[in-house]
């Protein structure tokens, strides 16, 4: 196994559906614009309330890549 140096960034992601979806939608615009993404971790969920139901998902995740040679 080769020696890899991460860098960790925030994201906030969200969604009217699901947890899962929220996360998807932040690592798939930052896939847009940042390569060699290799993880991901969940830090935050949120939610908003609409006559007391979940309306909206916001998921923060960091996520991590490796940085270029």
């Amino acid at each position: 196994m080769s020696d890899h140096v991460y860098k960790k960034i925030e994201l906030v992601g969200s969604s009217p559906t699901s947890i899962e979806a929220a996360v998807t939608n932040a690592l798939s615009r930052a896939g847009q614009t940042v390569r060699n993404m290799r993880w991901f971790e969940v830090v935050e969920t949120r939610g908003h309330i609409v006559d007391g139901k979940v309306d909206h998902w916001q998921v923060t995740v960091k996520v991590g890549f490796t940085l270029e040679q």
